[in-house]
């Protein structure tokens, strides 16, 4: 049993308290803790801790998630220290002692100067003239010498065209090379160099040349150890509103140009991938281009690394908008959201005000890259033992990990460490609220009950279910009337189906139906389905990343055609196909507006295509609805605007996602090249 209980950080506060969230002085010296006994979880509700004492204890290291956002002094004095570089999650730091740590050297002490940008004091000492040579003159030499060493012995290793195992070759030769051929100042500082000279040569690769290796073990495994998170309030991110009205204003004004990196997909052939069909380009002249009802609003680049102005790299890959609080709105679709809409990609996680264009808050993890989002509404308990509706907005990625946020509290109260490989998306049970789908890397998609946090934060997660797929699932949609029996998942292998029913008794559960759909003159379940979503209870979209294949098939006629027993191939039931762009690109997902019978799918120019089905709806509800001929046309082509970037028009803009709220008054753009578009019908 861990020593520090809830008790004793009451009883050791200065002045002792009666809350956690209201201690900001705590004095845990002479009390033989070890690193174990740092409970993440328990820390986590110290918000407002400022002034941190754990000398005299037996220390090794620090737990990767103390989340301890406002943490100032920190005394590490007589431990048994042997690694510094997990204090740069306390990024507001001043001062810190960490004397009689036998195992810590000069080169530690370089290293937390680097880390920790507001520290003045180390070890009693003034170190701001030092720190500011360190993190700028010195990081500016080294990297100096890596491009340098770069450019002399392995620019010209690389072809033109190159493989994945090419770059993982030369990346690995390229950073031993680096470590042991750049040297730099005195002999006693140079393990401080070759980490630097290892960081530096990592971000030359990843951001200068985009060679990064999503499979990179080493830096999946290592990302636990420089974890930092941080939840801006609107005061702080109004600093990254100023970049966004910038470029809001300067739509057709210069801005800094960076190359956006190459992304991992697939890219169109050359030939009968980029010609248009007749009925294509006929399309695109029949359907109404740009319509004077839907107008750009905002051009947002919010989610930039460091929030620099000029990273036009980072991928934008979900958005939702937040659900409305009043339950009694929650039975009309058309009000259950507000203005207000959560996107995520790279780093962070931004709450946007569609109206207006202002970044109301900003949540970010340097070490995470986020790739999917979802809202739910838990009833928590508040003071005097109230209850009262909050949204909770979860938030996961590449590393495997669920953020739960309160973001009304601007807090991250917890995470659950829910697959070992990277989460491609995540959803939550329409009809129970804490009960949340994770779909991994791992070829796995698992049901979480993630509780109701106390009014402490305190909660319980537990796994329910795991549904074992034979692919990657991309995208997963609960069906609307049943969604407590049946889960489709789009996979890099087809479109599959389970029976998510908890009163099953197994826990593990394999597929119960994979669905085939039309290729050339026969059927086929061997496709990437990238994009899915049901347009009412019955009707799903589903987009193959087969050139232009967008369809849109009835549910209940298809798995009813299974019948009962064992899991079995069933043939899609088609109800209509869609016109859509001939790029067989990946990713480029879809979604809808059920209460307007729209669909909306972007495409690798930049433009976003509106579908409206409300007209069709009613046939395809007929038992014997027939398949519509004739693919159907986008009522309406949102084409990108002349967006400048330096002069230039950025040479690719892929639509990655889009989404309307449910009165279809805003559509949220989201791109490669780190902007995020809002439209509004005027």
């Amino acid at each position: 049993m861990s020593k520090i209980t809830t008790e004793l950080l009451l009883e050791r506060a200065v002045p002792r308290s009666t809350r956690l969230r209201k201690i900001e002085t705590l004095n845990l010296s002479k009390l033989q803790l070890k690193t174990g006994d740092l409970d993440p979880r328990l820390f986590s509700r110290l918000r407002h801790l400022q002034k941190l004492d754990l000398s005299d204890n037996l220390l090794d290291k620090f737990p990767n998630s103390l989340t301890l956002p406002d943490l100032r002094v920190l005394n590490c004095n007589n431990n048994q220290l042997e690694d510094v570089t997990a204090l740069k999650q306390f990024p507001l730091l001043e001062e810190l002692t960490y004397e009689n740590n036998v195992y810590l050297t000069l080169n530690d002490d370089y290293k937390v100067m680097f880390l920790l940008e507001n520290l003045r004091l180390l070890n009693g000492k003034d170190i701001t003239k030092l720190a500011n040579h360190v993190r700028h003159v010195n990081s500016r030499k080294l990297t100096s010498k890596v491009t340098a060493h770069w450019e002399k012995f392995f620019r010209d290793q690389l072809p033109e065209k190159y493989t994945a195992e090419q770059v993982k070759s030369i990346r690995k030769k390229f950073l031993k090379s680096v470590q042991t051929n750049v040297v730099y100042g005195p002999s006693s500082l140079s393990e401080f160099t070759r980490w630097r000279v290892k960081m530096i040569a990592e971000e030359f690769l990843s951001y200068s040349l985009g060679l990064e290796l999503n499979s990179d073990t080493e830096t999946e495994e290592k990302a636990d150890e420089n974890e930092e998170e941080s939840m801006e309030s609107p005061r702080e991110a109004a600093e990254d509103v100023a970049q966004v009205v910038a470029l809001s204003l300067c739509i057709y004004d210069p801005l800094v140009t960076v190359t956006p990196s190459k992304r991992k997909r697939n890219h169109s052939k050359s030939g009968a991938g980029n010609k248009r069909t007749k009925s294509q380009a006929n399309t695109e002249e029949e359907a109404e281009v740009n319509p004077r009802n839907a107008e750009p609003l905002h051009f947002l680049q919010c989610h930039s690394k460091g929030n620099s102005r000029e990273d036009f790299k980072t991928q934008l890959w979900s958005c939702v908008f937040e659900p409305v609080l009043d339950s009694g709105a929650r039975k009309d679709p058309i009000v259950s959201s507000s203005r207000t809409v959560a996107t995520c990609g790279g780093e962070s996680v931004c709450l946007i005000d569609c109206e207006t264009g202002t970044v109301l808050k900003k949540y970010k993890v340097a070490t995470e890259e986020f790739f999917s989002i979802a809202w739910t509404t838990l009833t928590m308990v508040i003071s005097d033992s109230r209850k009262k509706a909050h949204n909770i907005l979860a938030a996961a990625g590449r590393r495997g990990i669920v953020k739960l946020i309160h973001v009304a509290a601007d807090f991250c109260y917890g995470e659950i460490k829910a697959h070992k490989k990277p989460i491609a998306t995540v959803c939550f049970s329409p009809t129970q609220e804490t009960h949340l789908f994770t779909a991994s890397y791992d070829k796995r998609i698992a049901l979480w009950d993630i509780g109701i946090p106390d009014c402490d934060y305190n909660f319980k997660a537990s796994q329910l279910l795991v549904l074992e797929a034979a692919s990657i699932p991309l995208r997963i949609a609960l069906v609307p009337t049943c969604p407590e029996q049946y889960l489709l998942a789009g996979c890099e292998g087809g479109c599959f189906a389970w029976n998510i029913k908890l009163d099953k008794g197994e826990k593990s559960r394999p597929f119960e139906a994979i669905f085939q759909f039309p290729d050339d003159e026969s059927m086929t379940t061997s496709h990437r389905v990238d994009g899915l979503a049901f347009l009412n209870d019955d009707v799903v979209v589903s987009k193959s990343s087969k050139p232009g294949c967008i369809y849109l098939w009835s549910w209940s006629r298809s798995f009813d055609a299974k019948g009962k027993g064992c899991q079995r191939t069933v043939s899609a039931v088609i109800l209509a196909e869609l016109e859509w762009s001939t790029t067989d690109m990946s990713y480029l997902t879809l979604s809808t507006c059920p209460a307007k019978g729209y669909v909306f799918c972007g495409d690798e120019k930049g433009s976003v295509w509106m579908y409206n089905l409300s007209s069709y709806t009613t046939a395809w509800g007929s038992p014997k609805g027939k398949r519509s001929e004739r693919r159907i046309s986008p009522a309406q082509i949102l084409q990108w605007p002349e967006l400048r970037m330096n002069g230039e028009q950025p040479p690719e803009i892929l639509v990655n996602n889009v989404v309307s709220d449910p009165a279809l008054t805003y559509l949220v753009v989201l791109t490669s090249v780190n902007i995020t578009a809002i439209w509004k019908k005027s």
